[in-house]
């Protein structure tokens, strides 16, 4: 195998000949810098998820206006849903979470079961 073997590239690329391929777009310049840099309204953390959690689900039972629409309108199971969400939270959190953490998971549980069961009993 003395012999090197040899080939050619053909660029099929659509452009002029003798000029350069222009750059290729990638879409918006996302590179540009916030005014201002984003804080969020409240801290993150585990009690402001749960808090935003019962929130979704108090407003699925009617209890609080849609932050969207401004009505109220009630959805058992979407509440359902989101009341399951917490539970399984509270679930596999368990032992991982603060005394305050605790507490407060299992207030915002009982209080949304009390009102689903009510609401699903009319």
């Amino acid at each position: 195998m003395d012999e090197q073997e040899s080939f050619t590239i053909k660029d099929k690329r659509r452009f002029k000949e003798g000029t350069e391929p222009a750059e290729e777009s990638k879409g918006p310049d996302n590179t540009q810098q916030l005014e201002e840099p984003y804080t969020p309204a409240i801290e993150i953390n585990f009690a402001s998820f749960i808090f935003s959690l019962g929130r979704s689900a108090f407003v699925h039972l009617g209890e609080e206006p849609d932050p969207v629409t401004g009505g109220k309108k009630v959805s058992l199971p979407l509440a359902k849903e989101t009341i399951d969400i917490i539970g399984l939270l509270e679930e596999k959190t368990k032992g991982n979470l603060t005394q305050d953490e605790e507490q407060l998971i299992k207030n915002i549980l009982y209080a949304l079961r009390m009102r689903y069961v009510e609401m699903s009993s009319k």
